[in-house]
């Protein structure tokens, strides 16, 4: 990746006033959503330059993007409503706690079928991240895969 390339998160902030004790696997998703997404990201925000620095948060059942520049300055705020991400992150809580525990015992195929659906799930909620935003802030599929990682990071509760 071009480091002079500027549609980029370069920083991305957690709220943490936002996120409760997490169990060791959502602090691992966490942390390696958070460095493949500094890694390689496509993300433009309309209406300004980047490259951006991202704080993510949830207040009052709503997600908010605070999207800076890479000074610092802020550039826009960005609230979306959780509802229309209610039921796949319901659902995706759910695969998961069982994906883990199905790791300790289950079969390889067992364990495959589970991912699949997690998998499933997750891109689900991406795809439901990339249309919320749409005429607000562009990003490739990858880039919503790991902010909807991020935004179950922020709403887990363990």
């Amino acid at each position: 990746m071009s480091s002079a390339r500027r549609d980029r998160v370069i920083d991305i902030v957690l709220d943490e006033d936002t996120m409760t004790a997490r169990s060791a696997e959502v602090e691992h998703e966490r942390k390696v959503a958070i460095f493949d997404l500094l890694e390689e990201n496509q993300f433009a925000l309309h209406g300004a330059d980047g490259p951006y620095r991202l704080h993510l948060a949830v207040h009052d059942s709503r997600l908010l993007f605070d999207v800076r520049a890479e000074n610092g300055r802020k550039l826009r705020d960005i609230v979306l409503s959780l509802t229309p991400f209610k039921k796949v992150v319901k659902d995706y809580f759910m695969i998961c706690e069982s994906y883990y525990a199905a790791i300790k015992k289950l079969s390889p195929s067992q364990i495959e079928a589970l991912d699949m659906g997690r998998r499933g799930l997750h891109n689900e909620g991406s795809e439901i991240l990339r249309e919320r935003l749409a005429g607000k802030i562009d990003m490739d599929f990858d880039t919503a895969r790991r902010l909807f990682t991020l935004i179950c990071a922020l709403l887990a509760r363990t």
